[in-house]
């Protein structure tokens, strides 16, 4: 058994295992920042519908 090669390929691992926390960690950050913009969005267009309740209710389709 080769304990060198058995060692670089532990610290390998462990090198390979933290990248991929750190990028799911980054995309969990992303994922709850691009939710707060979407209920900011949502939240702004409701306070549309209540300054100008009239507009976007009705759709007027012809064939």
């Amino acid at each position: 058994m080769d304990i060198a090669g058995l060692s670089m390929a532990m610290s390998a691992v462990n090198t390979q295992n933290a990248f991929s926390v750190a990028m799911l960690s980054n995309s969990l950050d992303m994922a709850s920042s691009t939710g707060d913009q979407i209920v900011g969005m949502m939240d702004a267009a409701s306070m549309e519908l209540s300054v100008n309740p009239h507009i976007g209710g009705n759709i007027d389709i012809s064939v």
